[in-house]
């Protein structure tokens, strides 16, 4: 493990592995580099690249500067960025593909751009999030009610059955959840403006005009893969694949040849 400092002095823990062109993955919400869906795409692409995992701010053993705004998260990954030499080839899967297309889009060294399922919402496949959303979210996590902050998200950000998350209490997962609860909100920032169930707004992310793999599973829910599809029609540099038999939780097995490909 090592550190490296971002633009406010926040401490940022990353891992380097393999060698090769220089790869940085972005994790989703309530996850870090320890206990991610991308700790065994590291370890598959490593084979070919050197790969950078890292704890987003707030969690794992990064620092937590207060207080936060979408531009420090932007500047986290830019000191990352900047520590592999940069420009890099930046994948990012679930909120953390609005992350990664923020950082690319403000101008962060990036060579090449995959996204994997944001989860925005840009039509009426499903309901929008609620006007209050972000002030919810907000005010759940400054009265410290995590576990009420990861239903609250689960239920109208992520949009699962009442009954699935009433049942994930019982997850051995659960604690970890609520352990990163305060770190909802940072996620929603880079989400919450896109899903309202309106197509992207013309003008977003123009600045994004490297090469982008906006990919979805095959068994995902229709919303996201309705979203993944049209942030490829509108990123102009972009192509848009699915992935045959995956769900959101995709698995690296099948993830880590397409990203290889797309990487070389």
């Amino acid at each position: 493990m090592s550190n490296v400092t971002s633009a406010d002095g926040t401490r940022i823990a990353y891992t380097r592995a393999g060698s090769g062109p220089a790869v940085v993955l972005v994790d989703g919400a309530l996850s870090h580099r320890a206990q991610s869906i991308n700790a065994g795409l590291a370890i598959a692409l490593a084979a070919h690249f050197t790969v950078y995992t890292y704890d987003r701010r707030g969690r794992g053993e990064s620092g937590d500067t207060l207080p936060f705004a979408p531009e420090r998260e932007v500047e986290d990954l830019a000191a990352l960025v900047a520590e592999a030499g940069g420009p890099v080839r930046l994948y990012g899967t679930s909120s953390g593909a609005a992350l990664a297309l923020a950082a690319a889009d403000s101008g962060v060294p990036v060579e090449r751009l995959a996204l994997y399922e944001p989860p925005f919402i840009v039509d009426a496949t499903r309901p929008p999030i609620p006007d209050d959303y972000l002030r919810t979210l907000d005010d759940l996590v400054a009265a410290d009610r995590r576990a009420d902050a990861v239903r609250y998200f689960m239920r109208r950000g992520v949009g699962l059955p009442g009954f699935v998350v009433a049942m994930m209490r019982f997850m051995p997962a659960w604690s970890t959840l609520k352990a990163l609860a305060h770190t909802l909100p940072y996620d929603a920032a880079f989400v919450a403006p896109y899903e309202h169930g309106a197509p992207y707004p013309a003008a977003d992310w123009a600045s994004v005009k490297v090469p982008t793999l906006v990919m979805d599973g095959g068994k995902s829910q229709a919303w996201i893969r309705n979203a993944a599809r049209a942030l490829a029609e509108h990123l102009p540099e972009a192509t848009y694949r699915t992935l045959e038999g995956q769900t959101h939780i995709v698995k690296p097995e099948a993830l880590a040849p397409v990203l290889e490909g797309f990487f070389r």
